[in-house]
């Protein structure tokens, strides 16, 4: 048997037997005598925790949305065809793509595709390409149907942080949205100067939009009274147009600092009561307070409506269910006639989770005590300080760690290291 054919056959074998976490890696192994590229990426709606399977350049891989995703499959669509190139955005960058469907409606995409010069007698690059996917995909899909109970938790758990994240961005948009409308729709301002509040609005959003990746991931301790405040800049906008008298009562100025991802989740969950209270008939006044005992947040959220806040609601429902993320606790007093009073209570230190046994993931000592960290919520800088070691140190171990695991990102990271210290 020739070579190329011995080649060829040895990678059919390695992705036959591909665990899910490595398909990506083997498939672009496969496919690299046939095709070079700077990325490959698999999106697959089988694997509903982690739908994205990557291989190439991280600084393209790392950046890749599923928004780029699904606009490069409407694309694939339109041509009517199993295969398109050309052009789209990719890892926040427009580049040349090459994208192939398969028959379980699961996607491939590689950036700057380029075939290799077809050899006299050999295979048609393009046969081989359709192959090799084909073969992934249905390897992809044959390994979630047969997942053990313990991969469907880390899915489970790795959606719900995905779904958590995204929730906290729509709240914010929503309060952006909703201190545009009042400005425009403010009796009190004229046209003129309602454009301009309105442009303030839109352009203060996309400065906080553009800095919130980095802000949240420098962020280790935020003291309480600096958090406070950065929820009352939050708001300021619906309480200058709405016509909502929004109060906020201070915290203490010495309270312990919150832990960055307390602090962000705590200003998410008063941003979604005070839209959910606001939207009710006939609430002119809005009262938020913060308050810290050394060991718990305390949140209080009051209005002056009729009392009609629903705690089933699907907004409060949310809600809650954020809070017991943190394995917090709400307290919905509605009373008729007299408004809502809202009670949060959250943690500002994580339960303490045994990590249990992961040799199946072929982890090194370090790696082991940075995904530990990890798990515990300490950011980069946290994690490099505990260790002795350097922050570009930490960086190259929770690659190392995001593909011994199968995650595609920190949060995903943290949802597979807690599923696994809860079994």
């Amino acid at each position: 048997m020739d070579r190329p054919n011995t080649a060829l056959l040895e990678a059919v074998a390695a992705l036959a037997t591909a665990p899910l976490p490595d398909i990506a890696h083997r498939l672009r192994a496969a496919l690299s005598p046939y095709w070079a590229s700077s990325s490959l990426v698999i999106f697959t709606e089988d694997c509903t925790g982690r739908p994205q399977k990557k291989a190439g350049d991280e600084a393209i891989i790392s950046r890749v949305s599923i928004a780029e995703l699904d606009a490069i499959r409407a694309a694939l669509l339109d041509a009517n065809a199993g295969i398109w190139r050309g052009e789209a955005a990719f890892g926040g960058e427009k580049r040349p793509l090459l994208a192939v469907t398969s028959p379980s409606n699961a996607l491939l995409v590689l950036s700057d595709p380029q075939p290799a010069p077809a050899s006299h007698g050999g295979p048609d690059g393009q046969w081989i390409l359709h192959y090799l996917w084909t073969l992934a995909a249905e390897r992809i899909r044959e390994k979630v149907a047969d997942a053990p109970p313990s991969y469907l938790i880390e899915s489970r758990a790795a959606s719900a942080e995905r779904l958590r994240v995204t929730a906290e961005l729509v709240d914010q948009h929503s309060t952006t949205l909703e201190a545009l409308l009042a400005a425009l729709r403010s009796p009190a301002l004229t046209a003129a100067a309602a454009r301009t509040a309105a442009t303030d609005v839109a352009a203060k959003a996309l400065v906080g939009l553009r800095t919130l990746s980095d802000r949240t991931t420098d962020l280790v301790e935020e003291p309480v009274a600096s958090a406070f405040q950065r929820l009352r800049e939050d708001l300021r906008p619906l309480m200058n147009f709405s016509g909502i008298d929004v109060q906020f009562i201070e915290p203490p100025v010495n309270g312990r600092a919150l832990p960055g991802e307390v602090a962000h989740a705590a200003r998410a969950i008063v941003r979604g009561l005070v839209l959910a209270m606001v939207d009710q008939e006939g609430v002119r006044r809005v009262r938020t307070q913060w308050d810290c005992d050394g060991v718990n947040l305390l949140i209080n959220v009051r209005d002056d409506g009729h009392g009609e806040l629903s705690a089933s609601s699907p907004a409060m429902a949310r809600l809650v269910q954020r809070v017991e993320v943190l394995n917090g606790s709400m307290g919905v007093d509605v009373m008729p006639g007299w408004g809502s009073d809202i009670a949060v209570v959250i943690p500002l230190d994580p339960p303490a989770r045994p990590l249990a046994e992961v040799a199946d993931w072929n982890l090194g000592e370090r790696e082991v005590e940075v995904l530990q960290l990890l798990a515990a919520g300490q950011r980069n800088r946290g994690i490099a300080a505990k260790l002795h070691i350097s922050e570009n140190t930490v960086k190259f171990h929770l690659r190392n760690l995001y593909r011994k695991i199968g995650a595609t990102s920190r949060t995903e990271a943290m949802a597979l290291a807690h599923s696994n210290g809860r079994r």
